[in-house]
């Protein structure tokens, strides 16, 4: 049944099963815990200084932008509109063309797309958990980062840490879907946020770090009449943004209608976009600065930085402060794709919010389990974000704007603002963003992988 929230302050209105955020800093801090993740912190670096410095800043905020205000707030809107997650959302947009069976047979696809990222994100994870431990113990410095590498990421290398990630996540969701996913990002990421700014000033104050900050911010103009510069800025801030067609819809259905999404997506891409910036400088001066060639993906963080931490002062101070900080950016992170998952299930089976938690963690270790090895889950990631996920986007942004129709999408964008948003909004979404995610699904599959 229906439940009202008070206007002290909190957002009113009907609520989901579930609950709803209980203010907007909860909803916001939510959605960047979704959003900031492994891409921000082992890509956004490399890409910055690889695509032209400061001048790839100009492409990839340009995509920020356009990307939030309307891939993101309708993600938001039409959870919030259906009052559900994936499934019923897609079935709620194609109802409207009495055909809401195709749309949640549709559905099925983002929805696959998200539990098929945890599953290879819940293994990157325990390698994360795995060295964080070793910092603490200080194995990471005695031992070579390669081979210690190497054996963490073998056939069933690290099935304790990875259990134990899975289980902390579906354990936070068993607390109580909005209750568990509200308080532990108003914890995690001002943590995050702290940590890396901790990181940042130290590394400012290493001898040769300037020259990272000359690869990450000395503008090379000339990038900008390359098509690569564009591709990847588009690439990357299309995954930044956590637009997958499925993870922002089930926390827009928890929103309740006070809320502004529109001025709540502006917030999630502004805080994402500094975590991004934190990142690289926290990381790129470092490396620079010890003389080690910069590098993308699981080598930066697993086998390049801690040769930086090694030679670091205080180098195991800091390589805890920085393990701890990516595990709160990815249990934050996969969280939002369990949570899609677990919303959909509970709502199509009737089935309890806890069972569904545990129904996830189970399908998640049953498959992820046997590609620990790092060449099985680096091919399982390229499957599910070249092809799954990124169609699986498009497949909501079809069906939100060109299926739905702009008319009832205005009318939930609305809600909880003063003024109403214009029909400008509507014209990007409908002629700039979907025609953008169908090059984004395309060019995903020709560089074999932009975000």
């Amino acid at each position: 049944m229906a439940q009202k929230q008070k206007r002290d302050g909190k957002l009113s209105g009907k609520v989901h099963q579930n609950g709803g955020f209980q203010n907007s800093l909860g909803f916001v801090l939510a959605c960047v815990g979704s959003a900031v993740g492994m891409g921000n912190i082992w890509l956004f670096p490399y890409r910055l200084g690889q695509y032209g410095g400061a001048a790839f800043l100009i492409p990839y905020l340009l995509f920020i932008a356009l990307f939030g205000l309307t891939g993101l707030s309708a993600e938001f809107a039409i959870g919030r509109r259906a009052g559900t997650g994936t499934l019923g959302s897609y079935e709620y947009c194609w109802r409207a063309r009495k055909q809401g069976k195709t749309g949640y047979l549709l559905g099925w696809i983002p929805l696959m797309g998200s539990l098929g990222i945890a599953i290879g994100y819940s293994v990157i994870l325990g390698w994360v958990l795995r060295t964080l431990g070793a910092s603490l113990t200080g194995e990471l410095f005695t031992a070579d980062a390669g081979s210690f590498f190497g054996e963490m990421s073998s056939a069933f290398g690290n099935i304790p840490c990875h259990v134990l990630v899975v289980a902390a996540a579906c354990g936070l969701l068993m607390v109580g879907a909005t209750k568990g996913i509200e308080k532990i990002n108003k914890v995690l990421m001002p943590a995050f946020f702290a940590l890396f700014v901790v990181l940042a000033v130290r590394v400012f104050f290493l001898d040769g770090a300037a020259q990272g900050y000359r690869f990450l911010f000395i503008p090379k103009w000339e990038y900008l009449l390359k098509a690569d510069t564009w591709v990847m800025a588009m690439g990357q801030a299309f995954f930044s943004l956590s637009i997958t067609g499925s993870g922002m819809i089930v926390y827009g259905s928890y929103l309740g209608r006070d809320e502004d999404i529109v001025g709540a997506s502006v917030n999630t891409a502004v805080f994402d976009t500094i975590a991004a910036m934190l990142a690289g400088l926290a990381i790129m001066p470092a490396v620079f600065a010890f003389g080690i060639e910069p590098a993308s993906g699981p080598p930066l963080m697993f086998i390049t930085l801690p040769q930086v931490f090694a030679q670091m002062p205080l180098g195991q101070v800091f390589a805890v402060f920085f393990f701890i900080s990516v595990a709160f950016a990815g249990i934050t992170s996969l969280i939002n794709m369990f949570e899609a998952v677990c919303e959909s299930w509970q709502t199509r089976f009737g089935m309890s919010h806890q069972v569904m938690a545990a129904v996830c963690g189970a399908a998640a270790l049953a498959v992820g389990i046997f590609i620990e090895d790092g060449d099985k889950v680096g091919a399982w990631m390229d499957f599910i974000t070249i092809l799954v996920v990124p169609f699986g986007a498009l497949l909501g942004a079809f069906s939100i704007y060109y299926v739905l129709g702009w008319k009832d999408i205005r009318e939930e964008l609305s809600q909880g603002r003063k003024k109403p948003v214009g029909e400008w909004l509507g014209i990007l979404g409908k002629y700039v963003y979907v025609p953008l995610a169908v090059f984004v699904f395309i060019l995903g599959i020709i560089y074999g992988g932009i975000g």
